[in-house]
């Protein structure tokens, strides 16, 4: 490898590093409680660097959330349903939803300091658009499937869907704390996470599929 690779390598790497330590001290400490100094401490770097890939610290927040948002994303196009019934592809991906949020905590919490601000800063992210665009669009494509083969109801979009998903993977995160206190529960107990991860499934299933036998009654 060249001189110039082996420099756009270097530079990829600190960037990723970057974003990586940024992440996990904004999902900590919000924006306004997150200095650079903290993040150029935690990164092993200095704020002149930090100022040379992102411009700022609001540009590093954005590049963090866009870079959080890309993740799920991405996990969702990398999952292989092309063989599979709609019904089976479906509950696939609110398995992988569920493994993905559970495995990125920092994820939900970033986007839920975000909703504190009433969306302040992912509002000046128009790229996320495009980015999530793929979310509903795989789900429209498991939808008709399932409806030309009469499993699914015909009252429900990919937005619904999308919606049901989040809902319950992101409560699984954000709400652990106080509802293991309230009822005695850890949501994160290993012998829990595979009756929790199936439930999601089963649920989006039952739900999709109950309205489609009505209707064949």
């Amino acid at each position: 490898m060249g001189e110039n690779g082996g420099k756009r390598r270097d530079a990829a790497r600190t960037r990723a590093e970057l974003l990586t330590e940024a992440t996990a001290a904004f999902a900590a400490n919000g924006y306004s409680g997150t200095g650079v100094d903290e993040i150029a401490e935690r990164s092993s770097t200095t704020k002149r660097m930090i100022y040379y890939y992102f411009g700022s610290k609001e540009q590093l927040y954005l590049a963090v959330i866009e870079n959080a948002y890309r993740g799920i994303r991405e996990a969702e196009q990398g999952l292989q349903v092309d063989g599979l019934a709609p019904v089976e592809a479906l509950r696939r991906l609110a398995e992988l939803t569920y493994d993905h949020h559970l495995a990125h905590e920092d994820f939900i919490r970033l986007v839920a300091i975000e909703n504190i601000h009433r969306g302040k800063f992912i509002s000046q992210i128009e790229s996320l658009r495009e980015l999530n665009a793929p979310a509903l669009d795989l789900l429209d494509q498991l939808l008709e499937r399932g409806r030309e083969d009469g499993d699914f109801r015909t009252d429900v979009d990919a937005l619904d869907v999308h919606l049901l998903i989040s809902s319950y993977c992101v409560f699984q995160v954000g709400n652990q704390y106080t509802f293991g206190h309230l009822f005695g529960t850890d949501l994160h107990a290993p012998e829990r996470r595979a009756h929790l991860r199936s439930m999601i499934g089963d649920v989006v299933v039952a739900w999709l599929t109950r309205g489609a036998r009505r209707a064949a009654d």
